[in-house]
């Protein structure tokens, strides 16, 4: 008779994440046995290899990148923000070549394409925007066709409120963001550009409280930050239920420290921006959290009707919220603060300029120093550059949002933006720092302050 504890053969699934495990722990087991001095030499930022790495994918690239050919702008905004985010600086004629290129990418009617001559992108309008903003300076930031740029983005504008990526491209929350972040930070964000998007990004959360690409798809984590990002940005950030979207969150960081983009998928370092920037905004958000959650806790359950708090007004006053703020379910809020003067700073392309100056939860809501961890010892290529997890190889995607989920971790026990990075939150010697980003838009804050100043003249 054969027992009824048979033994069952792991699935692909298992067998890979067991891979990783053991991979990931022996790195950790060494660096536990090491004497002090070694560790420190593990935990540094190889700054200089990083550069070197950087500086010559921005001069020239492999043949073999020529299968990026439709994502140059991508390729210009990771190296870019990664050299930005290590506080270095490009050569001059470096910066006049990118954006010499980038303005062959504009397309004649508007948006950004994946290289001179391609039609008009979403996604790399996104990228080429936020390496202009990067480079800076009145050339820069100048170059970009601010009028045809918004007609392409109200060609890309459904019924539903969602967005095209392109002419007849695919609907996702990708598209509700990069066109949200895009106009938010261009200064051009308006009514029609805002209606029914709240609604479209409502439908993509799910029960498990991240938020998918799409209605009726699996919670993923880049569209998770893109759909938060898009809600604080159009100021209806109140209408998720932003407690199941914390939890969802807070357990896709596994036990090799990292996070995990999506349930039962493996850890990957680009996710340490996609959510650790999510809670970067969660932590800005306190006062509604406490209101969902208190009110979860007296009805005694974890049903999916959280009051939607109406602390918009708050965030766009540049005050703190929670004491004295809305618990009704309306966008009152919302459509107050689109009734304002556009000369105001209540109006809504201050939305991103007042989001950061709103004060921090002082703790983390996510552990950063486990993150940290993954970050400089299973990611970090001692050569250059940093990796998705140990046994893969570098590239430029998972430098950029590596250090940026770094920056996020640096700067996460910073009540606000004027304040100085604790000791306690910088794991490895002090020349680890990194230069501090808006996590609404993922651009070096300074140079976001640098455009917000520049467009607001427009």
């Amino acid at each position: 008779m054969e027992s009824s504890a048979a033994t069952t053969t792991p699935t692909v699934t298992q067998r890979d994440q067991w891979m990783v495990e053991y991979q990931v722990f022996q790195k950790y087991e060494l660096f536990a046995s090491l004497p002090r001095n070694a560790k420190s030499a593990m935990l540094e930022l190889q700054r200089d290899n990083h550069m070197e790495y950087l500086t010559k994918g921005l001069k020239r690239l492999e043949p073999s990148f020529s299968v990026l050919d439709a994502n140059r702008p991508w390729l210009c905004y990771w190296i870019l923000h990664s050299i930005a985010l290590l506080d270095e600086f490009v050569e001059s004629e470096l910066e006049d070549n990118a954006i010499e290129f980038l303005s062959r990418c504009q397309d004649p009617n508007g948006g950004y394409g994946g290289g001179p001559g391609q039609m008009p992108h979403l996604a790399t309008t996104y990228a080429a925007v936020n390496s202009l903003i990067t480079v800076g300076g009145e050339q820069s930031l100048s170059s970009i066709n601010r009028e045809k740029l918004y007609m392409f983005l109200r060609r890309m504008k459904q019924a539903s409120g969602a967005f095209r990526m392109h002419d007849a491209g695919e609907i996702d929350v990708r598209a509700c963001y990069t066109t949200i972040s895009v106009a938010s930070v261009l200064n051009m964000l308006d009514d029609e550009l805002v209606q029914n998007v709240g609604d479209y990004i409502l439908s993509c959360q799910t029960y498990e409280g991240g938020i998918a690409g799409e209605p009726g798809a699996e919670a993923h984590g880049g569209y998770t930050f893109c759909g938060l990002a898009t809600m604080i940005l159009i100021n209806e950030v109140n209408r998720l239920d932003l407690a199941g979207l914390l939890d969802w969150v807070a357990f896709r960081q596994g036990k090799e420290c990292g996070f995990q983009g999506r349930t039962n998928k493996l850890v990957d370092s680009c996710y340490s921006f996609w959510q650790g920037g999510a809670f970067a905004l969660l932590q800005r958000l306190h006062s509604i959290l406490d209101e969902q959650l208190a009110h979860r806790h007296s009805r005694g359950n974890c049903s999916n009707d959280s009051p939607q708090i109406g602390v918009a007004s708050d965030i766009c006053d540049g005050e703190k919220g929670g004491e004295g703020t809305s618990s009704q379910v309306d966008k009152t809020c919302h459509f107050m603060l689109r009734g304002l003067d556009a000369s105001r700073p209540g109006n809504i392309n201050c939305i991103g300029y007042n989001f950061i100056k709103q004060p921090a939860e002082e703790e983390p809501l996510f552990h950063s120093w486990a993150l940290q961890q993954y970050i400089l010892l299973c990611s970090q290529d001692l050569k250059g550059g940093l990796r998705d997890k140990p046994g893969k190889s570098r590239d430029y995607y998972h430098t950029c949002y590596s250090l940026s989920g770094l920056s996020v971790c640096q700067h996460s026990r910073s009540h606000d933006e004027d304040s100085p990075p604790l000791p306690s939150a910088l794991m490895g010697p002090y020349s680890n720092l990194l230069e501090r980003i808006h996590p609404l838009f993922n651009v070096i804050l300074e140079r976001y302050y640098e455009a917000h100043e520049f467009f607001a003249k427009s």
